[in-house]
């Protein structure tokens, strides 16, 4: 049998409602939009229902249960579930129904996960094998690099960032973070070198297609998310056996060694680019345990023997 899925009005005033209000990025929306149609056609083969604006929570509940069985992760489930329950708060505030199917809704328990950030020698193996780099993507890379290192940016932060963002007179970068939040974040005078070194051999490429973009690849185009990861991957390869080697890595370890070095979480938060320090706490873990060495190194009570 064959379902031909068309987008709800509702849907499309939802979407509408978070650009224009809530000021989502596209990514942010297109997310929602696949998370909401997966929903839809889901309720069309298992319920022959059309409309998702009036299910009961039973049918949510077997969505639920047929993510898990298809073998997706806590998070990506409660993550579509997310989108569910900001549809249905929408439908409450524009009074299309009067009680949310996902009131009572608990999300997953998520497993946790130890993220172990890079240590100092590490970074420093990577930024030293690097050797700055020759040519314009050996520089790109290095500058790349130390910019994750020097700022905790997120991967799409860093491929979003334009020339009007980098301002290397007064040693700032104005950063666009989630949900269009501007940050500045300052450079600091190592960063600011590579970044002068990039923007001369960038400089001296042929052809630009976006030139509004700061980082762009050898034919002048935008950086991708692939791209970004696999240069991350690659160079970290080389020098880590950790089993995760990406971007966020690369930002945890930002704030790790922040944390490590006296820097206090508040501060770190704004750097980051949290709305909150619950955000921001899930970074602490590696201090404490920073903590701990120095603590039981050197309170007395540990040197006793017994």
């Amino acid at each position: 049998m064959v379902f031909f899925i068309f987008m709800d009005a509702t849907i499309i005033a939802f979407k509408d409602y978070l650009q224009k209000e809530k000021n989502y990025s596209i990514h942010t929306l297109m997310a929602y939009e696949a998370d909401l149609l997966n929903f839809k056609v889901f309720n069309c083969m298992n319920f022959e229902q059309d409309s998702i604006d009036l299910v009961n929570y039973s049918q949510i509940r077997s969505w639920i249960v047929s993510l898990v069985e298809e073998g997706l992760s806590v998070i990506t489930v409660n993550r579509k579930t997310a989108s569910l329950k900001a549809f249905y708060r929408f439908l409450l505030k524009t009074k299309q129904i009067e009680v949310s199917p996902m009131l009572k809704h608990k999300s997953l328990k998520v497993p946790k996960t130890l993220q172990i950030p890079f240590s100092e020698k590490e970074m420093n193996a990577v930024l030293e094998g690097m050797e700055v780099g020759t040519g314009f993507e050996g520089i790109r890379d290095y500058t790349i690099v130390e910019l994750f290192y020097a700022t905790g940016m997120r991967r799409a932060e860093l491929i979003q960032l334009k020339c009007v963002d980098v301002d290397l007179l007064n040693n700032t970068l104005k950063v666009l973070g989630k949900r269009n939040k501007e940050r500045l974040v300052p450079i600091l005078p190592a960063v600011k070198e590579s970044l002068e070194r990039y923007k001369q051999e960038r400089m001296c490429l042929g052809e630009v297609v976006e030139g509004d973009y700061f980082f762009l690849t050898k034919k002048g185009e935008k950086l991708n998310n692939s791209l970004v990861y696999r240069l991350i991957n690659s160079y970290f390869s080389q020098a880590s056996e950790k089993v995760k080697k990406s971007p966020h890595v690369l930002r945890h370890t930002f704030a790790t060694h922040l944390l490590n070095n006296g820097a206090d979480l508040n501060s770190v938060k704004e750097l980051l680019g949290h709305s909150s320090l619950a955000s921001t706490q899930v970074y602490t873990h590696s201090s404490l345990s920073e903590l701990q060495k120095v603590y039981q190194k050197s309170h007395p009570r540990n040197k006793e023997q017994f």
